[in-house]
């Protein structure tokens, strides 16, 4: 337990600490794993600095500091501020790519189809089998070794994982829950950037251009707008309308007459095969 003095120069510390860095942000820590944490403070502690201690020691440093009085009020529970010089969107990936795969505990709640795949598995026939049936799962045993009969989904999205199911994807392990530290909300140099934003990414924004330029290239075509996107069509469009319009009128011009005297020859052929010697 800090003393008032102790809490006093905590706070007067991080709020410099705070005042030093270009990006802010908390980071919601409820229910994220020790080694999670721990790992990421390990893999990110050139770029990211944390600031973790009691809701209402991290709410004074934020309400001091200059820049950060914005997230004073959203920090809820148990929450972390991180400090750092780099770029948010890379912070943010850096996050998300150390996520971690958890095993599944009973009533919890399926975040998607929980399938379990048919085929030959490396458990041994015993105790494995019983857990496997219990739980629902078809299995035989061939050639001493446990073989699931066929995929199935176990638990469909939004169902609760029973006991059984439980101790099944285990015995699997199959592990499908994933922890993550994602951070809420960071402030760069008066830029806000939340979770809605962390989803843009190259692949999603590239996609979202090319929609909205094929859908402006149709209404150019549909309204004879003229553009360096549109020309070489219309023209190409003119031209084949006018070459159609030619041959139609037996038009003796350049282009036109190569293609007359071809259909003079076609038809100067089918007659012939319809003459008898």
């Amino acid at each position: 337990m800090l003393t008032l003095e102790q809490k006093k120069k905590f706070v007067e510390e991080h709020i410099k600490l705070v005042d030093s860095y270009k990006l802010i942000g908390i980071v919601p820590l409820s229910g994220i794993p020790d080694r999670l944490l721990q790992s990421s403070r390990n893999n990110m502690r050139s770029e990211v600095k944390f600031i973790t201690g009691k809701k209402s020691l991290l709410v004074r440093v934020l309400e001091g500091s200059k820049n950060g009085k914005e997230l004073a009020k959203m920090l809820d529970g148990t929450t972390a501020i991180l400090l750092s010089n780099s770029n948010p969107f890379e912070i943010y990936n850096k996050f998300v790519s150390s996520s971690i795969k958890l095993a599944a505990k009973p009533q919890q709640i399926a975040p998607a189809d929980i399938e379990i795949k048919g085929g030959e598995t490396t458990l041994q026939p015993g105790q494995a089998v019983t857990e496997l049936k219990s739980a629902g799962i078809d299995v035989k045993i061939d050639k001493g070794k446990v073989v699931i009969s066929k995929d199935k989904v176990i638990v469909p999205k939004g169902g609760v994982i029973s006991l059984a199911v439980a101790k099944a994807l285990h015995t699997l392990d199959i592990m499908p829950f994933k922890a993550s530290i994602e951070p809420s909300l960071m402030l760069n140099e008066g830029l806000r950037y939340t979770k809605d934003v962390f989803s843009i990414n190259t692949e999603s924004v590239s996609k979202d251009i090319a929609k909205a330029f094929s859908s402006a290239l149709a209404i150019s075509y549909e309204g004879k707008m003229v553009n360096r996107y549109t020309i070489e069509r219309f023209i190409a469009n003119a031209y084949n309308e006018a070459m159609a319009l030619g041959i139609e009128g037996k038009v003796p011009d350049t282009g036109i007459m190569e293609k007359l005297v071809e259909m003079a020859s076609l038809h100067a052929k089918a007659l012939d095969g319809n003459v008898k010697e």
